[in-house]
């Protein structure tokens, strides 16, 4: 007989340490910020009066990333994530990032823009706010620009998961990430393309998390009906 009811206590151990696993897995990870929060965005422009000039402005999705960024690049010191990996964002952050050398370098390595295959140079323009407004790279590129190709990689050094929503003229968009680092954008007289890939990435994104939490959900109800029936024996 008490053989008997170690079998199920110990099928319900088992079945609890697969919940727990499975928590574990699909929790966001407070160090890795929110790669799947409110995602960061790009807006890619050609400058109404110098030619040859591009903007993109950069705006961070979640105030905590800017934290984390900033701890990464040595702008912020390491206790301002804390030992569990818990990232409490402060105003104080965005000021010090902001102006910061180290943030104008990163800004130009993991934002690029090629014209006619030419790198064009980039310059960062101090943000004034950099939670509310973000942050400006003008790229100086070499004669006229009709189309150019605009690389962004911000973040995933810390998450391979960050996506970076970008839009640009005539209402063309898309999405960064996910190995599509790149993207052409037409900036002259030229149409732009009429299809995106912003629905298809967002759609297996959101399927993704779904599916983490449909899978906790139905370990925990197996969970209760074992435990129901251990308690009946």
């Amino acid at each position: 007989m008490p053989s008997s009811g170690r079998a199920p206590r110990r099928r319900a151990a088992s079945l609890l340490s697969l919940v727990a696993s499975s928590l574990i897995l699909f929790a966001p990870s407070p160090a890795a910020a929110h790669p799947f929060g409110d995602p960061q965005t790009v807006t890619v422009s050609a400058d109404p009066q110098r030619d040859g000039v591009v903007h993109v402005r950069w705006k961070v999705g979640g105030t905590d990333d800017l934290t984390l960024l900033g701890v990464h690049l040595g702008v912020l010191p390491q206790d301002r994530v804390m030992l569990d990996g818990a990232v409490f964002f402060e105003p104080s952050d965005a000021v010090a990032l902001g102006p910061s050398e180290q943030f104008a370098r990163y800004l130009r390595e993991q934002i690029t823009v090629t014209s006619d295959g030419d790198a064009c140079a980039g310059t960062v323009t101090p943000p004034s706010d950099l939670v509310a407004a973000g942050v400006t790279v003008d790229y100086a590129c070499p004669g006229p620009i009709g189309t150019v190709a605009v690389g962004v990689r911000m973040l995933i050094d810390l998450n391979p998961a960050y996506q970076t929503l970008a839009s640009g003229p005539n209402g063309e968009r898309a999405v960064y990430g996910s190995g599509r680092y790149a993207h052409d954008w037409v900036l002259g007289d030229a149409p732009a393309r009429s299809g995106t890939d912003i629905g298809r990435s967002a759609a297996v994104q959101i399927a993704a998390v779904v599916g983490g939490l449909v899978f906790v959900a139905l370990a925990v109800l197996v969970l209760r009906r074992w435990r129901r029936r251990s308690a009946a024996v």
